[in-house]
């Protein structure tokens, strides 16, 4: 699994303040936790609204990941990709831009994208 991602969120001090008590009160380990609980939670509480706009979208949930030989075997055959992907897309660094631009029809990404920096700036206009 990769590496969490890190986010930063602003709460009013009276909240901090009430995950702070329970965090003392030993309910959960420290703030990150809480947090990470909540979060979790309120995506349970939506699952039914997820799963049905990742089937309408067919978006792929995990870790996506391509290389220069995945495009390469997409170019030969002359496709172009839709890449649709609730997680994480890494496209490994050995793809030249020009393969990137030849193959990637499109991208929309929920979530974590990995690129170099300059196949992200190639396919920006191709990004949802």
């Amino acid at each position: 699994m990769p590496d969490p991602e890190k986010i930063t969120i602003n709460v009013s001090a009276v909240d901090l303040g009430k995950i702070d008590l329970l965090v003392q009160e030993s309910l959960y380990a420290n703030r990150s936790d809480f947090i990470r609980t909540a979060i979790r939670n309120q995506l349970d509480k939506h699952s039914l609204e997820i799963q049905q706009s990742v089937t309408r979208h067919s978006y792929v949930i995990g870790v996506l990941v391509y290389n220069k030989v995945d495009f390469e075997q997409y170019r030969s055959r002359g496709e172009r990709i839709k890449i649709t992907v609730v997680g994480m897309l890494h496209l490994e660094n050995d793809i030249p831009v020009r393969l990137a631009q030849e193959v990637v029809e499109s991208i929309q990404v929920r979530g974590i994208f990995h690129a170099s920096e300059a196949v992200k700036a190639a396919l920006a206009d191709r990004m949802k």
